[in-house]
């Protein structure tokens, strides 16, 4: 009879599923349309070629540079706490999965019973004992996924282990990014600071030279006082060079996981520069970038608990409870006829539970995950437009970053032959010192800037790297 009932409950179900299904309750996720046309602002590339593709340390050829970064991915913090969150991602995803069977525990009981009577008016009630009950069993509970609730939550959590993956990644690419850019700075500080030194010792020679010029006569004061303010204006730089310089080995040191200290390190004139910078199609940013997916994994998650606020609106078929398992085992008043056949007992709990009233709470919470899904999808668009701004803006920067390069050579190279042609000119008395004071001013910012623009490419290139969803192994 139980059986049969139990059998007249799922057929129910089943015919209630086959008729909301074909009502379309049953959503199946698609992924959010993108427009890539003119994505680059004008440029519509077809090369599928891209530096994304290329491992960081491929990319990143300098030893030194590869020590640091192999040294941060194994001992930053960030690194570190996203691993966490994906082995946290990862245990939520089995406990979603779980939810699919049933939950079976053993459930032991004994229940001693207290009887108690009055034998007469002036005798107290006294308490006697009436005997124990023992129970052994398995209860059982689980409910059918009807609706595709649970597999909805189910999705639901395995897009969220796939958003905590993408966030590592995100960590990982951001991280040597990171350090590659100050790893540059620090060469470029060091360049700026070995070319202020150079550029003091030619002020002192200068200025020695004034100083004798005026002792002969060939030069009043005036001209002498203004080098020696050159030459120290110069030399106070050099102090704010070197405190930048010791900020950024501890900045290298915390990115890292170290303690602040030194940073062995090469030369800027030996970073190579490319000429060109592959960037391929922007399909394949939106593939690569991980906080393009991480925000599509938090749309996919969305999807799926709004589906599961939705299906929650609908009955549910359950075999037992958590208040009221289905159970089966043995009772009986002592242990010697515990096992006995005539002692088993069961207690199959069923229904096909409908809600009607719960208080406008499941209603609610389907409005609440309705609205959820509609910020997610805008954070998502809201983060392929950033990302297309941002390979654009890189692109712009670095190509017009190299067209520099040439007149900034030719500048140097004016200008150092400026700096010999006055000092000559100074000493025949054909030149006065002003024309040599600003030729030396103007070739020191000269090479200054030469630094500073190779820098900015350098920087573009690891910049559009990180852009395009590179710096993975």
């Amino acid at each position: 009879m139980i059986r049969k009932n139990i059998t007249n409950v799922l057929l129910l179900g089943i015919i209630f599923l086959a008729g909301f299904t074909s009502c379309g309750i049953i959503n199946t996720y698609k992924a959010p349309e993108i427009d890539s046309q003119n994505m680059f602002r004008g440029e519509n590339p077809t090369d599928t070629t891209t530096i994304a593709d290329i491992p960081w340390k491929e990319y990143f050829t300098d030893p030194a540079l590869q020590t640091l970064i192999d040294e941060g991915l194994a001992n930053n913090f960030d690194m570190r706490i996203a691993y966490t969150r994906i082995q946290q991602a990862e245990a939520a995803l089995v406990v979603a999965k779980s939810a699919y069977y049933p939950t079976i525990f053993l459930a032991g009981q004994v229940t001693q019973n207290v009887l108690s009577t009055a034998k007469d008016k002036n005798t107290k009630i006294l308490g006697y004992n009436g005997g124990a009950t023992w129970g052994l069993g398995f209860a059982v509970s689980w409910e059918a996924d009807l609706w595709g609730k649970l597999s909805s939550r189910s999705r639901a959590q395995y897009a969220s282990l796939i958003a905590t993956q993408a966030y590592r990644n995100l960590i990982q690419t951001s991280l040597v990014s990171n350090i590659a850019t100050t790893y540059y700075t620090l060469l470029a500080l060091d360049e700026q600071l070995k070319i202020t030194k150079e550029t003091v010792e030619l002020l002192k020679e200068s200025t020695a030279t004034m100083d004798a010029m005026m002792k002969a006569g060939l030069l009043n004061r005036a001209g002498v006082k203004q080098s020696e303010a050159l030459l120290y204006g110069t030399q106070v730089s050099i102090p704010s060079l070197e405190i930048q310089i010791r900020q950024l080995e501890n900045t290298l040191s915390a990115l890292v996981g170290r303690n602040p200290g030194p940073i062995e390190r090469t030369a800027i004139r030996n970073q190579p520069v490319p000429s060109r910078l592959a960037y391929g199609v922007p399909a394949q940013m939106l593939a690569k970038r991980p906080d393009v997916l991480q925000a599509e994994m938090g749309f996919r998650y969305a999807f799926e608990m709004k589906n599961v606020a939705q299906r929650s609106l609908y009955p549910s078929l359950t075999l037992g409870s958590s208040t009221a398992p289905t159970t089966a085992g043995y009772v009986a008043n002592t242990l010697s006829q515990f096992f006995r056949p005539e002692n088993i007992i069961a207690s199959i709990v069923g229904g096909l539970v409908q809600p009607i009233f719960a208080g406008n709470q499941l209603k609610g919470q389907y409005k609440i995950a309705t609205a959820q899904q509609d910020e997610a999808l805008l954070t998502f668009r809201q983060t392929v437009l950033n990302a297309s701004m941002e390979v654009s803006n890189i692109l712009y920067t670095y190509e017009s970053s190299l067209r520099k390069n040439e007149n900034r050579s030719k500048q140097v190279e004016s200008l150092r032959t400026a700096v010999n042609d006055t000092e000559q000119l100074l000493k025949a008395g054909e030149a006065n010192y002003t024309e040599v004071l600003n030729a030396e001013q103007n070739l020191l910012q000269a090479q200054l800037g030469q630094v500073s623009d190779r820098l900015e490419q350098l920087q573009a290139t690891v910049n559009l790297y990180r852009a395009l969803g590179g710096g993975k192994e």
